[in-house]
C-alpha cells in the first residue's frame, strides 16, 4: 500500500473526530502501518463544521497534514461544500446520501452512498451513524482491514455500548459489500 490520505467531514456531534481516530488506530495498532490523525473544529463546536484527516502509509510519515485526499467521507452538506475540492481527481467520495447532495460535476466521480444516519436511527440511536459509516468505509474504501477496524471500533467506544456499535458497524459493512462497484460516471 502506498500513502493514503483520508478526510472525514461533518458537523460537530456526528462523531467525525472519533471516526478519524478509529481509522488511525485501526491502521497503526491493528494493521501495523504508520498513521497520523489531525482534526479541526468550527467555532461552534456541536453543530459547527468539523473534520478529521488521517494519513496511512507503510513507511514513516514525515509531515502530518494532508495535501491530496484519496478518500473523503462526508456526512453534512457544509462539509461537502467546504472540502470537496480537496479530493484528488480519481479519489473516492463516500457520503451520507440523505445529508449530502452532490453537484453535477461530482456525479461523475467514484461515489459510494449510504443512508448512514437513517440506518443508525433504525438501530435506535442516531449517534452511531459514524460507526455505520466506518463499516461502510471499511467495505468500500479498502484502506484498512475488516478485523483491524472492528477491533479499533470495539476498543474505542464507551463500555456498555459494544453490542449497539457492533451492530452499527456490521450494518454499514454489509451495505457496502452488497454495493459492489461504485458509481463511476
Amino acid at each position: 500500500m502506498t500513502r493514503m490520505e483520508v478526510k472525514m467531514g461533518g458537523f460537530g456531534g456526528q462523531g467525525m473526530i472519533l471516526a478519524g481516530y478509529i481509522i488511525g488506530k485501526a491502521a497503526a495498532v491493528f494493521d501495523n502501518k504508520e498513521a497520523v490523525q489531525t482534526q479541526s473544529y468550527g467555532p461552534e463546536a456541536r453543530g459547527g463544521a468539523c473534520s478529521a484527516s488521517v494519513i496511512i502509509d507503510e513507511k514513516q510519515i514525515d509531515y502530518p497534514l494532508t495535501s491530496a485526499i484519496d478518500v473523503m467521507v462526508l456526512m453534512s452538506q457544509e462539509a461537502y461544500t467546504t472540502y470537496r475540492k480537496l479530493l484528488v481527481e480519481n479519489g473516492t467520495l463516500i457520503i451520507d446520501e440523505d445529508l449530502v447532495h452532490l453537484s453535477d460535476e461530482d456525479q461523475k466521480r467514484k461515489v459510494f452512498k449510504i443512508p448512514a444516519t437513517k440506518m443508525a436511527q433504525e438501530l435506535g440511536r442516531r449517534i452511531v451513524a459514524n460507526i455505520v459509516m466506518l463499516g461502510f468505509f471499511t467495505a468500500t474504501a479498502k484502506v484498512v482491514t475488516y478485523d483491524a477496524m472492528k477491533q479499533a471500533v470495539l476498543t474505542s467506544i464507551p463500555k456498555g455500548t459494544e453490542e449497539l456499535n457492533s451492530k452499527a458497524f456490521e450494518q454499514g459493512y454489509q451495505y457496502g459489500m452488497k454495493l459492489g462497484a461504485p458509481n463511476e460516471g
